[in-house]
């Protein structure tokens, strides 16, 4: 062990993990806080919607395509430092959108926004590793996946009473100070970067087959979760308000149950995995995505509202346990100076997940309706392409539940 990195104490310990907590909360908010804002920056700005939705696009799409550039420059110059760049210029980024004079600066900020997230998301879940004991591994992964759901729970509600009290600014200027706080806290709380002498040769590299021969149906399950979730995200208030008649409120009500059971089920999910050990409990989560997928497409039909609220409490505990599992399994396994980029391709795959749920799992609800014009289909026809296209879902978590174990026992017995 490097001699300038001592063992952290249980409280140095408790003090990085809160950054990092406070670092995933940060790129969630981001994620969420700007959708309430959309008309009063159509307003303010004079522009049309799809102009204005560029404000979200933008932080998304330079998430997206930052994540794996994040990671591996936090391999090559350090996690810690390059967090605290990322922190650094989430705070200037945010400063920047709430000053911006016009929509495409805003834009432009935005943009900045999500590179600056991609560092903190990516980052955040390598220097897990490096600041929880790894038989608490789980806890710590399954608070990272209680503070997401915090964030995007969250992010609706805190812009619309930040827009109505300041007015839009409002919503990204009150992130700066939060980062900054935050940026101090990571300064004073994160462990300091090993040398990278040291760790430069130290276990397989990313061309190593035995790395990927685990690492890659890791990936590809992620990515298929991630598609099945947005696919609630996306359907789900379809059939709600057009294939059951609930109105705005109701619909909203319904659709929080979803993020609510996430934000409670995160913790036991992380203990889970420190306790029956991260296969297991992967399996548990991809059983209970597959039951609550198919059970999407039967229950409804039969018990209606009740039947959608049971069945997204199969599939999203599902959710959390597999999170917890898959991410703790990875990062476990990857040597020290490929954390980041392994984190990055985590990342990767599960935003590629989530285009193709809201893109070709949207297509496949067409389908089922019959129209893309989903105001004019009849609720025969919504309840239709509900069943198809969380059928879909449930083979797809057969498909996955196979990736993850049926490969793997055959590399063990060829």
């Amino acid at each position: 062990m490097n001699p300038a990195t001592p063992p952290a104490s249980a409280a140095a310990r408790r003090a990085s993990l809160a950054v990092l907590a406070l670092s995933m909360l940060l790129a969630s908010l981001g994620t969420s806080i700007a959708n309430i804002a959309l008309p009063a920056l159509a307003e303010a700005f004079s522009a049309r919607f799809q102009e204005v939705q560029w404000v979200v696009v933008a932080y998304l799409a330079a998430l997206t395509v930052s994540v794996v550039v994040a990671g591996r420059l936090g391999d090559i110059f350090g996690l810690r430092r390059m967090h605290l760049a990322g922190l650094a210029l989430f705070t200037l980024a945010s400063l920047l959108c709430g000053l911006a004079p016009d929509l495409w600066l805003l834009v432009a900020a935005r943009s900045l926004q999500g590179i600056a997230a991609a560092f903190l998301m990516t980052l955040t879940i390598a220097l897990v590793r490096e600041s929880a004991q790894p038989e608490r591994m789980g806890r710590a992964m399954g608070l990272l996946g209680t503070v997401s759901a915090i964030g995007t729970a969250l992010g609706p509600s805190l812009g619309g009473f930040l827009v109505s009290a300041t007015g839009w600014p409002g919503i990204f200027l009150v992130q700066a100070p939060v980062a900054a706080a935050t940026f101090v806290l990571a300064f004073a709380s994160l462990p300091r970067d090993a040398d990278r002498t040291e760790t430069g040769t130290a276990g397989p590299g990313l061309g190593d087959p035995g790395l990927w021969s685990g690492l890659a149906p890791a990936l590809l399950v992620n990515l298929l979760v991630a598609a099945v979730m947005m696919t609630t995200l996306v359907v789900g208030p379809f059939y709600l308000g057009l294939g059951l008649g609930l109105n705005a409120v109701s619909v909203g009500l319904i659709m929080s149950v979803g993020p609510a059971i996430s934000i409670v089920s995160g913790l036991p999910s992380g203990r889970a995995v420190d306790t029956w050990g991260a296969r297991r409990v992967l399996g548990t989560g991809l059983g209970l995505l597959a039951t609550g997928a198919f059970s999407l497409s039967v229950l409804p039909g039969i018990l209606g509202v009740a039947g959608y609220v049971l069945a997204i409490a199969i599939l999203t505990p599902g959710y959390q346990l597999f999170q917890a599992a898959n991410n703790t399994a990875v990062m476990a396994d990857v040597p020290g100076d490929h954390r980041g980029v392994v984190s990055g391709l985590l990342s990767l795959s599960r935003n590629t997940g989530l285009i193709l749920g809201a893109s070709a799992m949207g297509a496949v609800f067409a389908v089922g309706v019959g129209t893309g014009d989903f105001a004019a289909a009849s609720a025969v026809a919504v309840e239709s392409g509900m069943r198809l296209v969380f059928g879909v879902a449930g083979l797809l978590m057969a498909l996955a539940i196979g990736i993850a174990f049926i490969r793997p026992a055959m590399r063990r017995t060829s």
